[in-house]
């Protein structure tokens, strides 16, 4: 049952890939669908489903009512497939529907002022062939739907 959950949530992952505006060489944006793919200062704008260097897995942990309102619990890994180079910098896209007056609380990760996800000030990168886990309480009924924008090694 674990198994179909993470497929459907890939799924709709990829399915939910919003506008990437991030883009190699000429600031042409990638686009929906592509990860802007930097490693060893060459650029390129990759199908996500052709991107095996790096991966977002999430999971709902739980959800509750309290006094009327729905919460649930995600967490999500990002995962360096790359046997050779480390992940310097990451930037991660959601659902436009989740708004920041619906994170209740957000951990290893950080938000910025344009509502996408980066790796913490803390975190230096990510290692060649290691995970990073984050994780958030969303208020309400709506499904994060993370999409990796562009990543550099």
């Amino acid at each position: 049952m674990k198994f179909l959950v993470v497929i459907c949530i890939i799924f709709f992952t990829v399915a939910f890939s919003y506008a990437n505006h991030y883009g190699c060489y000429n600031n042409s944006p990638c686009g929906a669908g592509r990860i802007c793919h930097t490693s060893k200062g060459s650029c390129n704008c990759i199908e996500i489903s052709h991107c095996f260097d790096v991966t977002l897995e999430s999971s709902k942990k739980s959800e509750w009512d309290l006094n009327g309102t729905h919460y649930s619990q995600y967490d999500f890994q990002i995962k360096n497939n790359n046997l050779i180079t480390d992940i310097s910098n990451i930037f991660i896209g959601s659902n436009p529907n989740v708004v920041e007056k619906d994170y209740v609380q957000i951990w290893n990760i950080r938000r910025m002022e344009n509502g996408e996800l980066t790796l913490p000030n803390y975190q230096i990168g990510i290692p060649k062939n290691t995970t990073w886990g984050f994780g958030c309480i969303l208020k309400g009924y709506n499904e994060p739907n993370l999409a990796i924008y562009a990543v550099t090694y």
